[in-house]
């Protein structure tokens, strides 16, 4: 999920409705209820987001440094102003990268992506088997060969192939795919995507590599 923080709420629904497009979850804030979230979320929504985008705020309503005490996603500052002291401002404040507007939304989900490489020294796939998992939107092979996937699908396998290791839970999964604020869908439509999931890899595959345990969630296993 991505969040987005300015005062306007048009841009933070153009945003919201724009990666939207691009079968990725976000929220919108205005300053003053960000600070108020990021200060109090419960670290499980937190770990959902996959990157803060600040806007137009006020000078200091938003603190890049706050954000970083609670989460390690990036923080991106998306300015309209192209002026060097602006940038410097912004690096200065803790930001991770400074996009200068108008932006195309691709643009701004690749320096995610480039960012997020850097800080955990990733590759741009985990091979997990036989399997080679993206982290950019392409379809994961199985051995060499492209296993097309429904958006959904394929982004729940990119989550469960970046906790590799780790168990997440059916609320976890929805955070990061759906987003921690749509009232509009049933959490239980996790269950309905995984299942078709596994069915799809255990055909390529020849087994099941979606380990799961009633309450303890998900794990992706060689």
């Amino acid at each position: 999920m991505i969040v987005i923080v300015d005062e306007r709420e048009l841009v933070t629904d153009g945003y919201s409705s724009m990666f939207g497009r691009e079968g990725v979850a976000s929220a919108g804030f205005a300053p003053s209820e960000f600070d108020a979230w990021v200060s109090s979320a419960p670290e499980d929504d937190l770990k959902s987001v996959r990157a803060f985008l600040i806007g137009d705020c006020r000078e200091g309503a938003v603190s890049p440094r706050q954000i970083r005490d609670r989460s390690g996603a990036p923080v991106i500052a998306l300015s309209e102003h192209n002026s060097l002291e602006n940038t410097l401002r912004l690096f200065e404040s803790g930001v991770d990268d400074v996009v200068r507007k108008p932006v195309h939304i691709r643009e701004i989900l690749a320096r995610i992506s480039a960012i997020r490489r850097r800080a955990h020294e990733d590759a741009s796939f985990t091979e997990i088997g036989a399997m080679r998992i993206f982290m950019d939107g392409r379809d994961p092979e199985i051995d060499g060969e492209p296993m097309p996937l429904p958006r959904r699908e394929r982004r729940i396998l990119e989550y469960l192939a970046s906790n590799r290791g780790r168990r997440v839970t059916k609320t976890q999964v929805f955070n990061a795919i759906y987003g921690i604020f749509d009232e509009e869908v049933e959490e239980n439509v996790v269950e309905s995507h995984i299942s078709k999931l596994r069915k799809k890899l255990r055909e390529r595959l020849g087994h099941d590599p979606i380990d799961s345990k009633r309450f303890l969630g998900y794990r992706l296993i060689a």
